[in-house]
């Protein structure tokens, strides 16, 4: 099917009306994906890896998206905001990670009721 200019004009500014069926079928929320300074800076490479999965994710799961990465400059984590169907289980997104990074326990940070749901990742608990 081949498209003429205005119609990927169209896509490219997102006034196909396309964006909007696919999020009208699905609640979408955003949640943060954290990387604790302490694990990051025994692992530096783990940055990379988790863009590297999350850009990965995106391509099997396309109702996932990144909306922005940045380091938090206060507390030195990395932090990902990440939008998710509400249907979607965090602990299987995260089991998947643990795979593809060195030892780590992840956790739901306590936050208040109208700030997203916050997941931490860090060095996992010593026994």
């Amino acid at each position: 099917m081949a498209l003429s200019t205005e119609e990927l004009v169209q896509c490219f500014r997102g006034e196909t009306g396309i964006e909007e069926a696919v999020n009208t079928d699905h609640n979408i929320d955003v949640v943060e994906l954290r990387l604790s300074y302490r694990y990051m800076k025994e692992h530096p490479w783990v940055v990379t890896a988790v863009n590297g999965f999350l850009s990965a994710y995106f391509m099997e799961q396309p109702s996932f998206r990144v909306q922005r990465h940045f380091e938090e400059l206060e507390s030195g984590m990395h932090v990902w905001l990440c939008e998710v169907p509400s249907t979607m289980k965090i602990s299987s997104l995260l089991r998947r990670l643990q795979a593809d990074i060195p030892p780590c326990r992840y956790s739901q940070a306590e936050t208040e009721p109208s700030t997203r749901p916050q997941y931490v990742i860090d060095f996992p608990e010593k026994s």
